[in-house]
Order: structure tokens, then sequence, then C-alpha cells
């Protein structure tokens, strides 16, 4: 022991001769009690602690006073060691665990690892978003809603928190003037910004508290206020996508480009949402906004956390993956009485894909329900190819002649623009393309973001042609198909095999001169409805992305011999509220509806399930709700 305070003191004194280096944020744990476990044993200061079935009255002398003398040990610790302006404090936590996020040098870093009185020091890592018809399809309108009063009293006077990406206010989803009027929640203690744009702010009764944490995102540099919003405006989606599913509405109409895919709802319509943004549309999010997040959501006073986020990869300096001040800091929220769900990751179906490592929360998987939207193409062979498009068909009892993209370009310069893709309507020409089938190519563009299948039906519909086909003809790695809503006549073929023989049936029908060009275009075709679902028995099925255990106990991914993850919740092509600023998914932007895939999604139906739980039993501890719920849950699929 004493080598080891030797070494710290003779780092501290060379550190003095070592040229700064890059600054970064760190995640800094002391000793001593956080509000949520002290016991008392401080002069002046009386036990906080309550007991479990207990809530904690955060307003109280004796809470405010210790949180008080928390932050004020956190600023003496880093005043005596550095000098003022060579650091930045980011956060103090002193609620959920006792310690600090700061902004400093790795020099200054490993001062503080030596440091009396200090626990750990871990640099920052980055978290990532991990991105209806279910509520029928978990029995909800039939079972739990007329149990508690019926859908319009679901979840009532119940605040689930949710650290995502915001949220959009003015979606229906969220409306506080197509229900009852909302009392206030005594209970809850939390606050509204107010939107810097119109003045007003983020709450309407529905929405019950609305703050964003960016302090870490600012520090590293990567948070841009004018596309990443300085308030808890979504400008992603996914933080309304998930606010709904848990929260939302009950019968909300889902309409995109005219036509209704049927009613949208929360699993708790009725329970209030309580906004903690901690996430951004281009970088994710860094751990230190996201625990700050967390500890003033279990501050204000929720009673149910919905974490679509996690890692983006397991804590290189921790030697237990869930001893990390992120799952220090859910262990101390589960202790103060709040049930947490938390997306269980997207790295499937590989094994050790894991991200939530803690053994106290619901780390929540994502199945297949049971609707499936299918489609097909009709060739003038007689042949059907199966794919996938939400979209309506062309006319009834009507083929129309297709032409592939790389047929109908204006010119051979045009090629650097991969116009396969169809993406540009302004490098084909609209002569041969009005009133016929376009043939486009699916490439890795699509896959990585750049070109979306929305694009394909607006370069489509600027052209004139009556409907769009996109081949797949390779299939690149991380790539997955789902079915996109368009307003025009449209599919994807996903299937190699088909998308070959779509191929060999153009080429064959389409005669060209010697040198390629074609003389004149004779394969033809015609596209069905898939606007349609088709309801399966065989489900539910977990999801093929949905990350698999067995949980991990250290970067080196050894077993933790602790099985993860604990439920299952649908989480594949669920349809719920996007907002308008939306950019995560290029084939939404701009819709007021997405239907996407993850366990992103899968968090909040669990969310939102236990929120119904804790209205029913309120005095259930976050142990008791997850434990009904694992061992209610059902373990065979409806086949």
């Amino acid at each position: 022991m004493k080598m080891v305070e030797l070494g710290c003191a003779v780092l501290v004194v060379l550190l003095g001769l070592v040229v700064t280096l890059k600054a970064e944020i760190y995640i800094v744990t002391v000793e001593g009690e956080p509000i949520i476990s002290y016991k008392g044993g401080e002069n002046g200061f009386e036990a906080t602690a309550v007991e479990s079935d207990e809530k904690l009255d955060t307003t109280s002398e004796l809470v405010t006073s210790y949180a008080s003398h928390l932050e004020k040990k956190h600023d003496m610790l880093l005043g005596m060691l550095f000098e003022r302006g060579s650091y930045k404090k980011l956060y103090s936590y002193k609620h959920l665990i006792n310690g600090f996020s700061v902004h400093l040098s790795s020099e200054q870093a490993e001062t503080l690892r030596c440091a009396p009185g200090v626990k750990s020091v871990e640099r920052d890592w980055k978290v990532r978003k991990l991105t209806t018809h279910t509520p029928q399809f978990l029995g909800l309108p039939t079972g739990v809603w007329p149990r508690g009063g019926g859908f319009d009293r679901a979840g009532e006077d119940i605040v689930i928190g949710f650290v995502d990406s915001g949220i959009y206010p003015h979606h229906p989803s969220f409306a506080a003037y197509l229900t009852d009027p909302y009392v206030p929640v005594p209970k809850y203690r939390g606050k509204c910004e107010i939107d810097p744009d119109t003045k007003r702010d983020f709450c309407n009764g529905k929405i019950i508290g609305a703050q964003h944490f960016a302090e870490a995102a600012k520090a590293a540099g990567a948070f841009n206020p004018s596309i990443d919003f300085a308030s808890p405006m979504d400008g992603d989606g996914h933080g309304s996508h998930t606010a709904s599913i848990a929260a939302g509405n009950n019968g909300i109409p889902v309409r995109v480009h005219g036509h209704e895919f049927g009613k949208a709802s929360g699993m708790a319509p009725r329970a209030r949402i309580a906004v903690y943004k901690a996430l951004y549309r281009l970088f994710g999010g860094f751990v230190a906004d996201v625990v700050a997040a967390i500890d003033q959501a279990v501050h204000d006073g929720v009673d149910i956390l919905s974490l679509s986020v996690g890692p983006n990869s397991p804590p290189a300096n921790t030697k237990t993956t869930f001893l990390n001040p992120f799952d220090a800091t859910l262990l101390a929220a589960v202790k103060a009485g709040v049930f947490v769900a938390q997306a269980a990751g997207n790295g499937g179906p590989f094994p050790k894909t894991l991200v939530s490592y803690s053994p106290w929360i619901a780390s929540v998987a994502a199945a297949i329900d049971d609707r499936r939207y299918k489609n097909h193409l009709i060739m003038g062979n007689g042949k059907f190819l199966a794919g996938i498009g939400l979209s309506p068909s062309t006319h009834p009892n009507q083929t129309y002649t297709m032409v592939a993209t790389n047929d109908v370009l204006l010119d051979s310069t045009v090629m650097k623009y991969s116009p396969s893709d169809c993406q540009r309507s302004e490098v084909l020409n609209k002569n041969l393309v009005e009133g016929n089938i376009l043939l486009c190519g699916y490439s890795f563009n699509f896959v990585v973001g750049t070109a979306s299948i929305k694009k394909v039906s607006e370069t489509a519909k600027a052209l004139g042609a009556v409907g769009f086909v996109l081949a797949v003809e390779n299939v690149s790695p991380g790539a997955k198909f789902d079915p996109v809503p368009v307003g025009l006549p449209g599919i994807l073929i996903t299937d190699v095999s088909k998308s070959m023989d779509l191929i060999d049936y153009y080429n064959v029908s389409t005669p060209r001169d010697w040198t390629g060009r074609v003389k004149s275009f004779k394969a033809i075709g015609s596209i069905g409805d898939g606007l349609m679902p088709i309801l399966h028995k065989s489900a539910p099925q977990v999801a093929l992305f949905s990350a698999r255990g067995p949980n991990i106990k250290d970067f080196s991914f050894q077993d933790a011999d602790l099985l993860k993850p604990d439920i299952l919740a649908p989480g594949a092509l669920i349809w719920a509220a996007w907002s308008s600023n939306g950019t995560d998914e290029p084939n939404y932007v701009g819709a007021g509806f997405a239907m996407i895939s993850g366990t992103s999604m899968a968090a909040p139906h669990i969310a939102g399930i236990a929120a119904l739980l804790k209205q029913k039993h309120p005095h259930w501890s976050p142990a008791a709700i997850k434990s009904a719920l694992m061992t209610t849950s059902t373990k065979l699929d409806r086949a």
C-alpha cells in the first residue's frame, strides 16, 4: 500500500513537468454515500436513506443540505488539486452515486486517481440509440385496461421518465386536449424548460417534465445547437417514438402518404411523460450526460425509467461490466424504488452482444409480432416475385413497361452519381421513364443511409413513373430490409435469386443494337398491393437483430454467470409517433409516424406495462414488478 501511495506522490510531482495533453471527460466517484443510501455519520448531517418501500423526499431540508454538502466537497477536491480555469466540472452526482464528471487532461485525471478519497476515475464513453398494433397483440384492450378502468385510465398518475433524444410535444400522441383534463401529480417535482424558439414550455399536463443534458457533449465539441437543439425538442425522432410506445394517447390514426395503417396507442395511454434528453441525432450521447439525466429523473420522482440507450462497447476501465458508474447509477435508481427497463442491444444473432449489463434492471430483447407486410411483382412471363413494400398497387388488370435506370441515363457523365440508386431524378431521361415502371438497384448506399427508399419514390414520381422496383443483387453485411410506406406503387425484391430472375427476364425481353443501346423496351410487369398486413400465428419470435446473452463480466467478454436479457417484447416494425424534425430514419423525414425496429422499441413496451402494474400495486418494489412480468409471461408462440 505504501508503495502505491509513493508511486502516486511521485506521479503528481512529475506531472508538473509534462506538457498538457488534450482534455477529455472523466467520471469520478468519491468516498462517502450518496443521498439515497446515506445513513448518517457525518457531523451536522442526519441520515437521508429511506426504506425500500418509501419515497425519498428530495425537497426536505435533510436532503438539500446534504446534497449541498456533497457538491461543496466535489468542488473543494478539484480546487485543491488544480488551478482555476484548468478544468471544467460538468455535473455533480449526489442522489444515486457520489461523484462528478469533469473535463480535464489525462495528467490531471491521474492526479485525481491518486488523490485521497477518490474511489474511481473513468474516461467517459459514448452511448447510442438502440432503434400500433402491439396493444392488441399483447391483449391489453381486453385484459389489463378494462380491469384498471379502461384505456382512458390506464397508467393514471404514473410518471414514466424517458432518457432519450427528446420529444416532439406537438404530436397528437402527446396532446392533452384529446382526453380528460390532467391534474397535477404532487409527487413529481421536475421542471419544464422553455422552447427558445416559441418561448413556451414543453409541458401540457400529459408531458409533465422536459429537460435536456448536454454538458459532456459540449465539452467534447460534439454538440451543434443548430441541429441538436439546446432544448428537449426531438431533432431525431427516436425519443418521440419510444415515448409514444409506452405512454402515447390511445386511438391516434396512423396516416402516412394518405393511407391509414391503423390506430396507435401507448401501453399505458394515461401515464405522464417526463423527458430527459441526453441523446442527439449525429453522435448519440455521452455517459456523463446520461448519468446526470438519470440522477435528475430519480430526484424528480419518476416511477418508471425507459432507457432505449446502451454503450457502444463494454467499459474498458471497469473490472466488472455492471459496476461502472452508469450501472451503479441504475442500481441506486432501483434502490430508490424506480423500475428500469433498458434495451438489450441490436447486435444479434451473435452471442455476448448484450449491452444491458445490470442484474438489477429489466433488460429487454426484441420480438417479431404477428404482423407482416408483403408484396409482389408479376412479370410478363407469368412469374411472381415476392418482396416487401408498403405501397398501393398499379392499376388492376394492367401491365406496364419496365425500364432500367442504366438504360435511361441522360448521358454517360452521370455515372459518378450512382444513378442505379434512383436518388436523383435529374440524371434520368423523363421521356423514357414516364408512364413506366422504373427498375433501380439496392446498393450499399441504402445500408449506410446515404440512399433511401423514400428518395427512390420521390425520383420515380418526379419522372412520371407509375411505380418502381428496387432489386437487391448483393446482400451487404448489416443489411436489414424493412417495408417502407410510399405513396407510389413500389416493391423491394430482397431475395438475390429473385432479383436475378427479374434481371434475366428484363435482359431477354430488351433487344439492343451492337453498341448495347436499347432498341425497344419489351419487359412488362405489375406491382401488387402491399398496404394490408398478413397476421401470422408463429409469433412472438426473437428478432434476428436482438442482442443475445449471456451477460459478460469484463472487456475481455468472459461470462458473468448471469442470464440476460430478462424478457422479450415487440420490437420489430413498430408504428409510433415521429418528430417532424426527425432524421434518425431517412425514409421517414418529415413524417408524423414511423415504423422502425430495434430493442429501443421493445424497452418502452415493458416500461408502459410496468406502469400498469405500478398503478395497480403502488407499493410493489421494482424487483416485484420485474418478477411479476417475467413469471407471468408466455414461453410459447401462438402456434
